[in-house]
């Protein structure tokens, strides 16, 4: 039995796999226009291969599609799914639009980087996801033929899983699979360097760092991997790509009253920033079960931006999406009970 579902595998690993099996090599084009051109949930559907080697296929592999456990829905349209996931219970996310149906995806469940204002990492960490599991949410979800965007802002830290993430991001981008365009992809990081890097060299998809303090000490405090790998390195290594065409780099800022939105705080992240091509997102905190933390005013928020545009950094103030549901920025978690 064959360690991998159909949907772990790319192109390449699937045509040895199956010619190993005695299957010919165009089986395997065959197989990926079924799951992802044809949205197929069983070998049975294949009609065009044949009924010797749709029995090799059920012996060696399982498809890998699994539905979502429940579901929930904002009143912004915002609506959240459980899937129970080959390491425990995770949660996706869409997120409707006028022009556009992002979906934000998850990669572990749970998190090990301990961020002291996020639900995930509260969770602990169970395990990371497989690719095949990332890819389940995206075949899944029930607006799943009208995704235009995917972020990877869900459960878990990309780069701590990056293998089974930018083979997720193969998958994602390749025309044998969903053909997307890396344009419309976002990877998000609290900031681990190699994997930043790995991802860089690896990828044409945009990148968001959850930066939430500019200043080390301060940062330490809210965000464990700054002890390990320090926000100024990652900018260091930020500044030798090119971000100045396609490819975004996107900065996340929560803003926590009192704690992080100071005029002092603005000036840091525009003395880190300065001269790189990026957008800082400012997000307004949504409180988690058992924090400490507020959200400052509206009106701080703003004049937070406005500090920022004034000083030739682009700065916008993202709006909140799906609070009354907790799944909002930092409110996802592995254990929720959801209602249909």
């Amino acid at each position: 039995m064959n360690e991998k579902t159909i949907i772990d595998h790319t192109a390449d690993s699937l045509r040895s796999s199956l010619v190993a099996l005695g299957m010919p090599s165009y089986s395997a084009s065959q197989v990926m226009r079924w799951v992802y051109g044809k949205g197929a949930v069983s070998f049975d559907e294949m009609s065009d291969i044949s009924k010797k080697n749709i029995s090799l296929l059920k012996e060696h592999y399982h498809l890998g599609r699994y539905p979502y456990t429940l579901s929930t829905l904002s009143a912004d349209g915002t609506k959240k799914y459980l899937f129970a996931a080959s390491g425990g219970n995770i949660e996706t996310v869409t997120i409707p639009e006028s022009n556009r149906l992002t979906l934000c995806v998850s990669c572990q469940v749970g998190c090990k980087m301990s961020c002291a204002f996020c639900m995930t990492g509260k969770c602990g960490f169970a395990g990371n996801l497989t690719c095949g599991d990332i890819i389940n949410q995206v075949l899944s979800v029930d607006e799943a033929n009208h995704i235009t965007n995917i972020v990877f802002m869900g459960m878990g830290e990309p780069f701590d899983n990056i293998g089974e993430v930018l083979r997720a991001i193969d998958i994602l981008t390749s025309d044998w699979g969903l053909a997307l365009s890396p344009r419309r992809i976002t990877v998000s990081t609290s900031g681990l360097i190699d994997g930043t890097r790995r991802f860089l060299d690896s990828s044409q998809c945009h990148l968001a760092i959850s930066l939430h303090n500019p200043f080390h000490d301060e940062r330490r405090k809210i965000m464990p991997v700054e002890d390990t790998n320090p926000i100024a390195d990652l900018v260091a290594l930020l500044r030798r790509y090119d971000f100045a065409h396609q490819r975004r780099l996107s900065f996340e800022y929560i803003l926590f009253d009192g704690l992080n939105d100071t005029p002092r705080h603005a000036a840091g992240i525009v003395q880190l920033l300065r001269g790189l091509p990026c957008r800082v997102n400012l997000i307004r905190f949504h409180r988690v079960e058992g924090s400490d933390f507020a959200s400052p005013s509206e009106e701080r928020i703003e004049e937070f931006a406005r500090y920022l545009s004034h000083r030739g950094i682009i700065a916008t103030v993202r709006r909140s999406r799906g609070e009354d549901i907790a799944a909002a920025c930092g409110q996802l978690k592995n254990s929720l009970r959801l209602n249909r």
